[in-house]
């Protein structure tokens, strides 16, 4: 895939202290509950409440070395580093939900059909003015 026009990034329009911040994350992360990510080219994504205990959350993935993302879920999703800047007036608030999904997806067309268009109707719906990505 190649993108030969302009690129579709946009400056911020207000200061991050008044902005809402929606997460993507794409180090297989899950809530306690949910079903995990299961092969490589699982397309599915979660929606993990930004207020979510991080005891709760859970990781798999087939691409890298879950130790320290399994002792401490903020390395691939940093829930408590976001809400603490969220408390600390550095961002304004967070989406609802932080959106996770298994990176690695081997198919593209997969990826650009299905998977990032539905990403961004949550991002839209959640009325979010800057989107932060997490890969792994």
């Amino acid at each position: 895939v190649s993108n030969n026009g302009d690129y579709p990034w946009q400056p911020i329009a207000k200061p991050l202290g008044e902005s809402k911040l929606g997460v993507v994350a794409s180090g297989g992360i899950y809530r306690h509950g949910q079903v995990s990510f299961h092969h490589k080219d699982d397309i599915s994504y979660r929606r993990i409440p930004v207020g979510t205990p991080i005891a709760e959350l859970r990781t798999t993935h087939f691409a890298y070395d879950l130790t320290a993302a399994r002792k401490d879920p903020n390395a691939v999703l940093p829930l408590d580093a976001l809400n603490n800047l969220v408390a600390s007036a550095r961002i304004g608030a967070l989406a609802s939900n932080a959106l996770t999904f298994m990176g690695g997806i081997y198919s593209q067309r997969k990826v650009i059909e299905q998977l990032a268009p539905a990403i961004a109707q949550h991002l839209i719906a959640d009325e979010v003015d800057v989107a932060v990505m997490v890969p792994v």
